[in-house]
């Protein structure tokens, strides 16, 4: 299978539609592929529902996707904190939709989706407003609420290293979500730090398979290494 490298952040982001849903990979900063975010406000598309840890952070380009109303819904586990004003604004003008996700079944959501699995039962949630409208059961003592698969569009994801055949693998924190995003996509674009020939990559560091990835590009990145400044290269994964 192979993947597409592409030159600029914007040829990888490629024709997003208006109305997909978009993954985000992320923690806050680290893991955010902020290049691809802003290649996707170049690119022009509205009407997105953004799946995500966070609403975006002060004026990074997440918290600009939804400044410039281009996000109708953002399903995420953390959607205010100092710094997300402009998700609060959006929110309590009601011009975006919140679905509320506790950042477990957030993350086992996405994995059930990439693992084609049906939904799971889990114990968060249960009793809560969270819980409403779903179906509940009791497993072994415990009440359980059924949550189901989340997929996307389109994932945008960042990791420290690719090769030609679109192989990742990450650096620490920046790792996050970028792993389950990639296979809950029906396309997944990573931006990277660099691209090297395929089969340089030791196949044990490989977090992501490239059967799981689409495109690649290398980008000269100031937070491509999760909490170390541009040009800091330490350990690859």
């Amino acid at each position: 299978m192979s993947v597409q490298v592409a030159r600029t952040a914007r040829e990888a982001v490629g024709d997003i539609a208006d109305g997909a849903t978009v993954m985000i990979g992320g923690f806050g900063p680290a893991g955010q592929p902020v290049e691809l975010i802003e290649a996707l406000l170049e690119q022009g598309a509205g009407d997105l529902v953004v799946v995500s840890n966070n609403a975006g952070n002060g004026e990074d380009a997440l918290a600009r996707l939804i400044l410039e109303r281009r996000v109708r819904k953002i399903v995420c586990s953390f959607p205010r904190q100092v710094d997300s004003w402009h998700f609060d604004a959006a929110y309590r003008a009601g011009e975006i939709e919140l679905e509320l996700v506790p950042q477990g079944n957030l993350a086992e959501r996405i994995r059930a989706a990439g693992a084609g699995l049906g939904g799971f039962f889990t114990p968060t949630g249960f009793g809560t407003p969270l819980a409403e409208g779903k179906e509940t059961r009791v497993v072994d003592g415990v009440p359980m609420v059924l949550e189901s698969p989340l997929r996307a569009d389109v994932a945008l994801v960042k990791a420290f290293r690719a090769d030609g055949a679109g192989n990742l693998v990450y650096r620490r924190t920046a790792r996050n979500f970028g792993p389950v995003m990639a296979t809950a996509a029906r396309r997944t674009v990573a931006q990277v730090s660099e691209v090297v020939p395929t089969g340089s990559i030791d196949p044990e560091t490989v977090v992501t398979p490239g059967i799981y990835v689409d495109a690649v590009v290398a980008l000269d990145s100031v937070t491509t290494l999760a909490g170390a400044p541009s040009g800091a290269r330490g350990a690859d994964a």
